[in-house]
């Protein structure tokens, strides 16, 4: 079974398809994006949320976060982390981001939604947000030190709303600040988060190998038959969750 999902498999992404990027910097992000369908997340509708450069899609505001903490975590963590690390795009990579109406993009998430959740045979999407992390490395890193790219998806028709994971290549897992604990390939010390979390410190899920050296092989992992591919339905305020598990860290100061 071929592991990792290629990249003519995304949803399209890159500024030849329309999509925003965000500026080149340590632990930025999109700043606040306006969306024109609520989203439904744990229960509650957002009409706004940030793509931020350290692997994460957040709710409330951004998170500069560089080195990710256990879920779950209260406050104003509200998070979808395909791949929640130490990015640093200014030394390599491009994050792109756009939401979007367009029908065929609307077309594919529904049918999508309709393959994985058959339950739903009537959902119609009406919204879908696109963010792609194309060969990013990590702080620490070079242009020349290994790269990561992965995508998360959001889909919503108002009501229900469902996220996709995917993951092309998953080389580093950590960057090299001290908290961190990076190695120079990137590995090693406090490894990426994957998953999602309400922020009530109880409501969350990990995808297996968060935070753990393991995380590295996210690419060949799937809960829906596809090496590099998770899907979840993340509206209800009763989402999967994942394992009692309160340990976590601090969170750690600015660089």
């Amino acid at each position: 079974m071929e592991a990792a999902v290629p990249l003519e498999e995304f949803y399209p992404f890159g500024l030849d398809e329309g999509d925003s990027q965000t500026i080149e910097q340590d632990d930025g992000g999109s700043g606040l994006i306006a969306i024109s369908v609520a989203f439904p997340f744990f229960g509650e509708r957002h009409t706004g949320l940030y793509v931020n450069n350290n692997g994460l899609v957040s709710f409330l505001r951004e998170v500069s976060q560089f080195t990710p903490v256990a879920f779950p975590i209260a406050g104003d963590r509200r998070v979808v982390a395909p791949f929640w690390a130490d990015v640093d795009n200014r030394r390599a990579g491009k994050v792109f981001y756009r939401d979007s109406k367009d029908p065929a993009i609307l077309r594919r998430a529904t049918a999508d939604t309709n393959h994985y959740f058959p339950e739903f045979p009537m959902f119609v999407t009406t919204w879908v947000l696109i963010a792609t992390w194309h060969q990013v490395t990590f702080f620490g890193g070079t242009s020349i030190t290994p790269v990561n790219t992965f995508q998360v998806v959001l889909i919503t028709d108002g009501e229900l709303s469902f996220t996709i994971f995917q993951y092309h290549n998953i080389t580093w897992t950590t960057g090299m600040h001290a908290t961190s604990g990076g190695d120079l390939a990137g590995l090693g010390g406090i490894a990426a988060q994957a998953g999602f979390n309400a922020g009530d410190g109880r409501r969350y899920f990990n995808i297996p190998g968060s935070r753990t050296d393991d995380i590295v092989e996210v690419e060949t992992t799937t809960n829906v038959g596809y090496p590099g591919r998770w899907v979840f339905r993340i509206d209800d305020s009763q989402v999967q969750v994942g394992s009692c598990n309160d340990s976590g860290t601090p969170p750690n100061e600015r660089k």
